[in-house]
């Protein structure tokens, strides 16, 4: 009796906990919106905060995967409003929390095959440094082809067999939901609805706050997505209400981007996480999940019924492959089956060794006449590192799935390995959030010790399994 007392008071404060935070990032965004300048200070504290606190505690609870995680999070919003310098700093500082953690903790032994596709990235840039584009500074090509990859590996590095306990691991993930709440609030003060946009069957940067809606769309539907797991994963009727409300803001801001890849994605990857949640329980936990997932599909259609008629029957002529006025559009993929037959043409012609970082670009420009950034991640270590790209994807696809099917522990696994191969196969890697969530998908997630005893203990005595409280 004393126990379940003590729990409810525990649950009662991290729910409050909740509430303040999202709060607090709410003022942020409104803060932002009515000075943008602000957003400097906003990041300029974030990264104090967080090297203060991995310094002072030594990365004990893995401060350093919570503070990358809050950077992927944070990284779009900081591009938008002027909160960083260089373009790149969202990849770099994920890079630089995750190596100072492991300056702390180290690295598992079994991350041999990481190291090796690290190492794979180099000949592309020696071939790319013999053939150089007078008209493209070589060191920005690298850096922006290779940061996301390079980050990615990191992740990998860091986060391959690591043991993490459940409550910190959903830390973890609240650090990376909080700031894109900021910016689904900052997007709502900037065009507050339809009406206020001039908007046409493409995608929408009015809807965006100016900025790509592809990027928009794929980190609205990270947060949506991470809402879902929330409304499954943490128990506590008024914080499951709150975050029914923040998913229906979430899905509304990234349905009416017009981009359609990060909202297929976030689908895809949430039905993947319910069907082996559901697989997992028991019968009556079963039946408890079913009353969620009528709320869930109730929220969802109610915020694509809205947009729909915010945009007079737009939304449903983009999804079906119409235009404006409701005829049949000849592509569906906006040009990226050219751009994928251009890189595998590429790969084709030079097998071995690519055509070098950075020069996939150059090359569809002579095929197409256009000069147009990759949007799949694939094709381009395919294209710009040969033979050794295939190994590199052979391992990120291959060395994960033998860790989960040896374990099967994690059964956050398949949703995130999901989206990271589904975003980079849309947008590639123009942001650090697929490569970070790909190292989620690594991690080796541990009961906490006193949420085992009572495990042990229900074992003897069945109910319902308690959930984390944050």
């Amino acid at each position: 009796m004393r126990y379940k007392r003590s729990s409810r008071v525990v649950q009662k404060l991290l729910q409050v906990e909740y509430i303040k935070l999202v709060l607090l990032h709410l003022a942020i965004a409104f803060a932002i919106y009515l000075y943008e300048p602000f957003s400097m200070l906003y990041s300029l504290s974030v990264f104090a905060y967080f090297i203060f606190t991995i310094l002072q505690k030594k990365n004990k609870n893995n401060e350093a995967l919570m503070a990358a995680a809050y950077i992927a999070g944070v990284e779009i919003f900081w591009r938008m409003t002027g909160g960083v310098v260089f373009y790149e700093t969202g990849k770099y500082a994920v890079i630089v929390f995750l190596l100072i953690g492991m300056l702390f903790k180290g690295t598992s032994a079994k991350t041999t095959p990481f190291w090796l596709y690290l190492l794979i990235l180099v000949p592309g840039i020696v071939i790319a440094s013999l053939n150089p584009d007078y008209d493209e500074v070589f060191r920005k090509a690298v850096a922006f082809n290779l940061s996301g990859p390079v980050c990615l590996g990191v992740s990998a590095l860091y986060c391959y067999y690591k043991k993490i306990s459940k409550k910190n691991f959903q830390k973890v993930l609240l650090m990376l939901l909080l700031p894109i709440i900021t910016n689904m609030f900052y997007l709502f003060f900037y065009t507050p609805s339809l009406q206020e946009m001039v908007i046409n069957i493409g995608a929408n940067y009015a809807a965006t706050g100016g900025y790509g809606p592809n990027q928009i769309a794929t980190i609205m539907g990270m947060g949506s997505l991470l809402l879902v797991i929330r409304l499954f994963d943490v128990k506590g009727k008024w914080v499951n209400l709150i975050d029914l409300g923040l998913l229906s803001m979430m899905s509304y801001r990234a349905i009416i981007t017009f981009s359609r890849g990060g909202i297929v994605t976030a689908l895809i990857c949430a039905a993947a996480f319910i069907f082996l949640l559901y697989y997992k329980k028991g019968r009556r936990e079963q039946k408890q999940l079913q009353i969620k997932i009528i709320f869930l599909v109730g929220v969802l259609f109610a915020s694509w019924a809205f947009s729909a008629a915010g945009s007079s029957g737009l939304i449903v002529n983009r999804w079906t492959g119409k235009d404006a006025r409701g005829r049949e559009k000849e592509d569906l993929t906006t040009g990226r089956v050219d751009l994928l037959s251009t890189e595998l043409e590429a790969f084709y012609h030079n097998p071995v060794v690519g055509v070098g970082v950075g020069k996939a670009k150059s090359y569809r420009e002579k095929e197409l006449g256009e000069e147009i950034a990759t949007h799949s991640e694939v094709s381009r270590l395919l294209s710009e590192h040969g033979l050794l790209g295939l190994l590199g994807v052979t391992i990120l696809v291959v060395v994960p799935m033998l860790f989960w099917l040896k374990f099967k522990n994690n059964y956050f696994f398949l949703c995130f390995m999901l989206f990271w191969f589904l975003t980079v196969n849309h947008s590639a890697m123009r942001i650090a959030l697929p490569a970070f969530v790909y190292g989620l998908a690594l991690l080796y997630i541990v009961e906490d010790k006193r949420a085992a005893g009572r495990n042990a203990i229900k074992e003897r005595k069945p109910g319902p399994v308690l959930s984390s409280q944050f």
